[in-house]
This record gives C-alpha cells, sequence and structure tokens, in this order.
C-alpha cells in the first residue's frame, strides 16, 4: 500500500526522535521481537515509508510503539501520516459488555491464548481521564426478562475476593481462566441484564474491580499487552459506575505495571493521573498511591520528588494505622516494599536490602505468592552487596514455597537465579542450592550448561 507523495509527518517525527533510517528499523524490529512476530526492517524499507509506502496492518503499531517510546509521549498513526489499519475499529465492541465477552473468550481459548500473550505493552496507550469516562457507559443491550437485584451484585463481589485469595496464595496462572469465564458467562450477561440505575451502577462497579484483577493476574503471567487491554476495560466500567476507587487503584495498577517494564516517564504519568483522580484520598488509599508515585519518581531519577513522596505515604500510613488494620488493603509490608524499591532505584542497594527484610517480615502470611515473588528480589540484592550465604538462605526459603505457585513472574526469576549462582558454584551454600534447584525445578527453568 502506498500514499502519495513524501511522508513529511513520518519525516518531521524522524528528525526529532534523532534517529537515522537504520537506527529507526531496528527500533522497530526490536518491538517485533517483544511482541513475538519478529520483523526485519532496514534502512531502504524506511525510506519507502518516507516515499509514501505504508507498512502492513500487523506492523504499524510495531512503528507507532517505536516512536512513542523514543519520544516519550503517545504517538498515533494518523502523527506518523499512515492510514488507519484496515481492521481498526473492527475490535472495538459495540459497548464494554461487548467488549468483556470477546476478551475473555479469547482469553480462555487455548488457540488464541498465544496470540494474546503475543500482544504489546504499548507506552503509546491512551488512557481515558476520570470526566472523560464518568456516566459514559453505553445504554444495555436488553432483551432479557430478568432483572438484576444487589444479591447478584453481591455475587460478582464475593466471587472476585475469593479470585483474588486465589491470586494471593496460588498465583495469576491458576486463578486467571476462572476469572475470564466467570466475566464471561456470569458477570457481562448481568451488565446487559435490566435493573435499577444504583442496582446497574453498582454491577459496573463490581465488574470493573473484576476486570482490574483479571489485568493484575495477567501481568503476574507476563501477558503485558493482555492485561492493559483488561486494564482499559477497568477505567470504562470504573468510570461509568463512578468508582472511584477503582479507577484510581487501575491507573495506578497500569503504573506498577509500566515500573516493572521500566518504562519510567509512562510509570510517573500513570501514578501521578492515578493521586489526581482521587483528590478527595482517605490516608491507606493515599499512602497506596504516594508509595507508587515514590517508586516511579525514583526510576526516572526524581530523587527529591522520591523522597518527598516516599515521606508523604509514610505519613499517610502512620495515620491509617492509628485507624486500625485492614485486611487486603496497603499495609506497613507493602510501604517498606516501595522503600526498597525507591531506595535501590536511588542507587542505595544496602538500604534496599534492609527494607526488604522489614517488608518480608510484616508481610501476612496469606500472600503467599507476593511473598515468594519479593523475596526472589531480596535474594538478588543480598548477592548484589556480597552477601552470598544469606542471599542462598533466602532463595532456599523461596524454592520451599515454589511448588505452591503459578507464576510466570517467579519462573523467570528462579532461571536468572540459576545463572546468578553458578559464578558462586565453589561455595558449598551455592553448591547445594543449585543442586536444589536442578533437581526440583521443571527442566525448562534451568539453563543448559555450555
Amino acid at each position: 500500500m502506498s500514499i502519495q507523495g513524501t511522508n513529511v509527518q513520518l519525516e518531521r517525527l524522524l528528525r526529532e526522535a534523532g534517529w537515522t533510517l537504520r537506527q529507526c528499523a531496528q527500533a522497530v524490529n526490536r518491538i517485533g521481537t517483544e511482541r513475538g512476530t519478529p520483523t526485519r526492517y532496514t534502512a531502504p524499507s524506511v525510506h519507502q515509508w518516507i516515499s509514501g509506502s505504508v507498512p502492513r496492518d500487523d506492523a504499524r503499531p510495531l512503528v507507532v510503539e517505536a516512536f512513542a517510546r523514543r519520544l516519550g509521549r503517545p504517538v498515533t498513526t494518523k502523527d506518523l501520516g499512515f492510514p488507519a489499519p484496515q481492521n481498526a475499529g473492527k475490535e472495538d465492541p459495540t459497548s464494554t459488555a461487548d467488549g468483556l465477552i470477546d476478551l475473555g473468550r479469547a482469553d480462555m481459548d487455548p488457540a488464541r491464548r498465544s496470540m494474546l500473550g503475543a500482544a504489546l505493552f504499548s507506552v503509546a496507550l491512551s488512557v481515558p481521564e476520570w470526566p472523560d469516562v464518568v456516566g459514559r457507559m453505553e445504554r444495555a443491550q436488553l432483551g432479557l426478562t430478568t432483572r438484576i437485584g444487589r444479591s447478584d451484585v453481591q455475587s460478582v463481589i464475593a466471587m472476585t475476593e475469593k479470585l483474588s485469595e486465589m491470586d494471593d496464595q496460588f498465583g495469576g496462572r491458576t486463578a486467571r481462566p476462572l476469572a475470564a469465564a466467570f466475566m464471561v458467562n456470569t458477570v457481562a450477561p448481568l451488565l446487559r441484564t435490566e435493573g435499577p440505575d444504583d442496582v446497574r451502577k453498582a454491577m459496573m462497579s463490581a465488574a470493573s474491580d473484576l476486570s482490574y484483577l483479571t489485568g493484575f493476574m495477567a501481568v503476574d503471567e507476563g501477558l503485558q499487552g493482555l492485561a492493559q487491554r483488561y486494564y482499559l476495560r477497568a477505567l470504562e466500567l470504573a468510570g461509568a459506575s463512578e468508582d472511584h476507587l477503582t479507577f484510581c487503584t487501575t491507573l495506578r495498577g497500569m503504573s506498577v505495571q509500566a515500573v516493572d517494564l521500566k518504562h519510567g516517564p509512562v510509570a510517573m504519568r500513570l501514578a501521578d493521573a492515578a493521586a489526581a483522580a482521587s483528590p478527595a484520598a482517605g490516608p491507606r488509599m493515599r499512602a497506596f498511591l504516594a508509595g507508587q508515585q515514590a517508586h516511579a519518581a525514583a526510576l526516572v531519577g526524581d530523587r527529591r520528588s522520591a523522597l518527598m513522596y516516599l515521606n508523604e505515604a509514610e505519613a499517610a500510613m502512620d495515620r491509617a494505622e492509628a485507624r486500625g488494620r485492614v485486611f487486603g488493603s496497603y499495609d506497613p509490608a507493602a510501604l517498606a516494599y516501595h522503600t526498597a524499591q525507591v531506595r535501590f532505584e536511588l542507587g542505595d542497594t544496602n538500604g534496599a536490602v534492609t527494607a526488604l527484610e522489614q517488608s518480608d517480615r510484616l508481610r501476612p502470611s496469606a500472600y503467599l505468592r507476593t511473598r515468594v515473588q519479593q523475596r526472589t528480589i531480596l535474594a538478588e540484592r543480598q548477592l548484589a552487596v556480597g552477601h552470598l550465604e544469606q542471599a542462598c538462605v533466602t532463595w532456599n526459603a523461596v524454592l520451599d514455597d515454589f511448588p505452591s505457585v503459578q507464576s510466570e513472574r517467579i519462573d523467570k526469576a528462579l532461571t536468572n537465579m540459576m545463572g546468578l549462582i553458578a559464578p558462586h558454584i565453589r561455595n558449598s551454600a551455592a553448591q547445594a542450592l543449585h543442586e536444589r534447584a536442578r533437581v526440583n525445578l521443571r527442566p525448562d527453568l534451568v539453563p543448559v550448561r555450555q
């Protein structure tokens, strides 16, 4: 496909990015590999685009994402002088309920799951603001003879809580397929059923919370693009139901995802958006939001803001704890984890180890998946400051609990562990750990010796 004449918009953005034609092609290829669909563009390919040819439909999002990451701001196909892909809009559902059904069905289908797993995390994602989505829920598609009531809402809330408990204990790989099936078979049809306005809003709020949780579990499986799609549905439903809490929680979750992927400016923008959307937050919510702002600020190297937000989170947590502990909410263990991450990003690895050890001591036993995951981080940091034998103790504790947890993030951390301890194999503690891991881990998690 081609367009007439020189693509001056692409030419202008290329200059702004400071790229040569070859560098642009390499950036697009890297993102194609990240998505699981490798491309082999070269400098002449980019020259052809400038001359008026257009990349394939499935490649245009890669070009958009490459420029968005380079420029640090959202970029569209229109900005690049490209027409929208021919299938643009076909994936946009006619209603939020339909969107949840389409997303959930695809998630449940083993034949399509690999395709969903290849979906790219996008820094160019357009995230709606609170005023843009509040009250914007499409008119429900009616036709069912039943009416929803408060008991239906309570059943969705209760099921979401159970799924969250399963995720905490066993990891996202175990709980997410159940969440997707519940979304498709129960929740989405309820969203399309007639009922009193207050009950319908409550149902949308409950569905928003479930969609956020499902996205959170997709992150745990390393399905970053899929997680973003669930998060966007959660934002739509939260806005439609005027649920500030889930709207802010979802934005914060998206910031956490961006931090984990080292997209600092995106993480900061999302963390700030979450805080701005919750001007009347109570102290525990404020600690929840400020802790993430601190982590994101530290990642982009803004030491002053990181420490300011961390102090704010600590003060808010003190006020919240004075009111009594609320199980399942942001707690001192979570704040200590944020403290550790801020210290690490600011270059204080010893301080990060101390804070992670405190977080581990404070964490309730119900959060097994979080405990295992964060102990892998603790062990890596202990090793980084030269505490090899203590790191081996921590990694052994991970191996004690690992069989109960199904998490892609933990799988990757254990593969990384094998590589980290290999240079220390003459140490007796490292050797024993290596042998235990080699025998007990799945073969695909054990690197092949060269």
